[in-house]
């Protein structure tokens, strides 16, 4: 979740959209606490409940943008029927849904998105329901955009979010990720790390897919891309339209007539284009600073090293000729100065030191600690010796006078 929460404000900031006028809508379950992780007006609502909270907030107000981040569980499962009908009714929403597969928070049940054979604490043997195709639904049901992605496919994701941001009708962007308490223990299929893997593996990406071919089985092929983007009359639109047959041009909705409101959104719309437009241009900026870095390092870099090996060559070329010089010259003076006698008398004024450093090393080492160390023996032996005589005659005449007083009392009575 936590990689899908780091895309999602990063499409917030690159979508150019007032932060100020963006609402977060959640349900229950593990991914309904990203409604508390952003620093946007948002709703932690109850379980099942995300989209009707949601589609109140956007009819309260039209000028918000409003986006539902849940669980499958939650938006397909307790509520599969407000999902289906704000798709159907092209609601004004983007819904990001995270499918785990698994009820993460409320004891890894059977979803309507469990793969068939996979185990859960309400199908122990394996799961035999046929479960939903979230796409295929969706598809169905009416939405004009529609997306998935793997919590792996960290890029793609932004790129969707942003994109469902800045167009209108109802947006749904599924994106699989692992749940390792629950599911991928149950399930044996070892730790995040170990799915994000498989779908590396087992991800294929496809535009455009028809969206009858994205079921999931157990372990299997996980088809990823963007399957629906088309336009049609949102739920608002659609009111609007019907409201002004009825009334005529005069007709207004919270106070504001149809060309007002339409004035509005085209002066919106200009100002998240400048905002955007400054957003990918810092990021230019900031890229193009990083890619220049490494050249100036370089740059200062070579100069240095041809500084520091240019005197290493002349140092060494130097040397050479006076070791050189100096080999000879001590050879000379052996030769020529030193005769062969006072090597001699060398050698003999050396011997006799040996002697003298041998002597006084022998009387140290066997008369010194002979002496210190046999006092100390003959005390420690005689010292427990007696300790322990005394000890044993003070233990024995207690037990024998104890014994012979208890005896004659049990008699007398």
């Amino acid at each position: 979740i936590g990689s899908e929460v780091n895309s999602f404000a990063e499409a917030v900031k690159r979508s150019g959209i007032d932060p100020k006028k963006l609402v977060v809508v959640s349900g229950i379950g593990c991914t309904g606490r990203v409604a508390g992780y952003v620093n946007f007006d948002s709703m932690h609502t109850t379980h099942g409940r995300a989209i009707p909270v949601a589609t109140g907030i956007k009819l309260a107000n039209p000028e918000l943008t409003v986006v539902v981040f849940s669980g499958e569980g939650d938006l397909a499962g307790i509520g599969g029927n407000h999902l289906i009908h704000a798709a159907r009714r092209n609601m004004d929403l983007v819904v990001i849904c995270n499918n785990n597969f698994t009820y993460g928070m409320t004891g890894g049940q059977v979803t309507p998105t469990t793969p068939g054979t996979a185990t859960a604490s309400t199908t122990p043997y394996g799961n035999y329901e046929y479960p939903f195709s979230l796409p295929l639904l969706m598809d169905a049901a009416g939405a004009t955009y529609i997306a998935r992605w793997t919590s792996m496919h960290s890029r793609n994701v932004t790129q969707s979010i942003e994109e469902a941001l800045l167009r209108k009708g109802f947006s749904f962007i599924e994106i699989i990720s692992p749940c390792p308490t629950l599911y991928l223990r149950r399930n044996r299929l070892g730790d995040g790390v170990d799915q994000l893997q498989n779908y590396q593996d087992n991800s294929i990406l496809k535009h455009g897919a028809d969206t009858r071919e994205t079921a999931i089985d157990f372990q299997g092929k996980i088809v990823v891309g963007k399957f629906v983007e088309k336009n049609k009359p949102t739920y608002l639109e659609a009111s609007d339209k019907c409201a002004i047959k009825l009334v005529g041009d005069d007709y207004q909705l919270y106070g504001k007539t149809i060309p007002e409101r339409e004035a509005e959104e085209k002066a919106e719309k200009e100002r998240i284009a400048v905002r955007r437009a400054a957003v990918l241009a810092a990021e230019v900026a900031q890229q193009e600073a990083n890619d220049a870095q490494p050249a100036k390092a370089a740059a200062k870099q070579a100069p240095a090293k041809a500084v520091k090996k240019a005197p290493a060559k002349k140092a060494a070329v130097k040397a050479a000729p006076k070791a050189a010089q100096k080999a000879p010259a001590k050879t000379k003076f052996q030769s020529k100065v030193m005769p062969a006698k006072q090597a001699l008398a060398e050698t003999k004024k050396a011997a006799p030191a040996k002697k003298v450093a041998a002597k006084p090393a022998k009387k140290v080492a066997v008369k010194a600690p002979a002496k210190k160390a046999a006092p100390k023996a003959k005390a420690v032996a005689k010292a427990p010796a007696k300790k322990v005589a005394p000890a044993k005659k003070a233990v024995a005449k207690p037990a024998k006078k104890a014994v012979a007083k208890a005896a004659p009392k049990k008699t007398r009575k």
